[in-house]
């Protein structure tokens, strides 16, 4: 096991998760930041700030780099968009990130419901901006449709890590979810793409590189590169601490080929002050 190095080290204060813990929690939601374990929860916490995770907490793809629990998913709950709406009131948020676990058990892969927490949203208030963080609904086109007009500002899908290493992407494929990106934009031009990409797995730089220039190439201008953290020794394990001289490398290079905005640090995380991607645009 790697040791972590000195700029691996953010603690999280158990009394600053309290308030948006209970408002998730009486609204019966869930947080891809308490799923996935996310480093900075308690900063994001603390501001009153959550990215939800709608159409429940059990993944249908076996990826071995995430903590979402796998296995057979409940079905959607019908009341998750207007609670999901209430507490983005509750919470007084002018950003909202909504992503999901992957639902291959669901014929539209969870487009419809991402739509209807959109449509709650607009509804409350139609300044609220945004954000879908979506699965890849196995690159079909009328599911991506469904997403791609549904209102959300910004519209996210993770390449990951490089193709080399896609063995940890369970049921993913590369090629796959770089047209999942061009195709979005494809059934809608006015929308905008976002990705992300973890580093610390083994990657070359190169090879980090390139993802970029193919992210590009599907007009995808917005991008978080982050340290891969291992959630438990029973996940894929962490080969590298990269360097912050390294992400800052990247956050150059990416500039030159033309994003319109990066996050690149060892705690950058693809939902992580996401309201700040869209100042690029304004």
């Amino acid at each position: 096991m790697i040791n972590k190095p000195s700029w691996i080290n953010k603690r999280i204060k158990i009394s600053q998760l309290q308030e948006v813990k209970k408002i998730v929690k009486d609204a019966s939601l869930h947080t891809i930041c308490q799923e996935a374990l996310c480093p900075n929860i308690a900063e994001c916490f603390s501001k009153k700030n959550a990215s939800f995770l709608i159409l429940g907490n059990i993944c249908t793809r076996k990826c071995t780099y995430c903590n979402v629990s796998k296995g057979k998913p409940l079905k959607p709950d019908i009341n998750e968009p207007k609670n999901l709406a209430q507490s983005v009131k509750t919470m007084n948020l002018k950003h909202v990130v909504i992503t999901s676990p992957t639902r291959d058990d669901l014929k539209d892969g969870g487009a419809k419901h991402f739509k209807k927490c959109v449509d709650e949203i607009k509804s409350m208030d139609e300044n609220i901006t945004v954000e879908l963080l979506i699965p890849d609904m196995k690159g079909d086109r009328e599911s991506l449709k469904i997403v791609a007009n549904s209102g959300a500002d910004i519209i996210g899908h993770n390449i990951e890590t490089v193709p080399r290493l896609y063995h940890i992407r369970k049921g993913a494929n590369y090629r796959r979810s770089l047209n999942v990106l061009k195709t979005l934009l494809d059934l809608n031009p006015n929308i905008l793409t976002k990705s992300g990409i973890m580093v610390g797995l083994g990657e070359k730089d190169e090879e980090v590189l390139e993802v970029m220039r193919d992210l590009i190439d599907v007009g995808c201008y917005l991008l978080s590169i982050g340290q891969y953290l291992a959630p438990s020794k029973k996940h894929t394990p962490v080969i590298e601490y990269v360097n912050p001289k390294k992400f800052e490398y990247f956050y150059k290079e990416g500039k030159k080929m033309g994003f319109r905005y990066i996050k690149s640090s060892p705690y950058t995380r693809s939902s992580y002050m996401a309201h700040e991607y869209l100042t690029s645009f304004r």
